[in-house]
């Protein structure tokens, strides 16, 4: 019996042409080819920064560690920034926004001394053309109204974030 007489045969070996077609076709679109050679300018309009060398992409969160927030609170205020950022890239630069998603959207959670450590890293972050993220608290549980309390500093190049993160320590 020939495979071309058999239609299951017929449609795999169609099914598996197609899918290796079109994993071709989107490795090329949305694979690390390296064309993203800048970051989307930030809020005040200044110019866009170049990408860094390493090629690596990831979004820092800054707790505020003079708040005392419970680990509940934390979590919640980083996934405000979190959810913040993106959609922020998203609107901007959805070309970065899926380099960081294929680098496995990798995020690392750091702590800032006080309210002017974190406002000192958003003025350097938006200098770089950083996405940043302020999170003020409506203050209905454990924080005052209107408290800053996490600052999300990219997604962008890894090596970038460093410059204005690398010296603060794990949360």
């Amino acid at each position: 019996m020939d495979y071309i007489s058999n239609p299951g045969t017929l449609t795999l070996a169609a099914g598996i042409a197609c899918g290796v077609l079109l994993g071709w076709s989107l490795r090329g679109r949305y694979g690390r080819s390296g064309n993203i050679t800048r970051l989307a300018a930030n809020d005040v309009g200044s110019e866009a920064s170049v990408m860094g060398e390493s090629g690596e992409f990831k979004m820092v969160l800054v707790v505020r560690n003079d708040l005392k927030m419970g680990k509940g609170k934390v979590a919640a205020q980083c996934s405000h920034a979190a959810v913040s950022a993106y959609k922020q890239l998203h609107k901007r630069n959805p070309e970065l926004l899926k380099q960081w998603e294929y680098c496995g959207q990798p995020k690392v959670v750091l702590k800032a001394p006080d309210e002017d450590a974190l406002v000192e890293l958003l003025t350097h972050a938006k200098q770089l053309g950083l996405t940043i993220s302020l999170i003020q608290d409506a203050g209905r549980t454990q924080i005052a109204p209107g408290s800053r309390t996490v600052l999300g500093v990219g997604p962008g190049p890894g090596d970038l974030i460093d410059k204005v993160t690398g010296h603060l320590k794990l949360y």
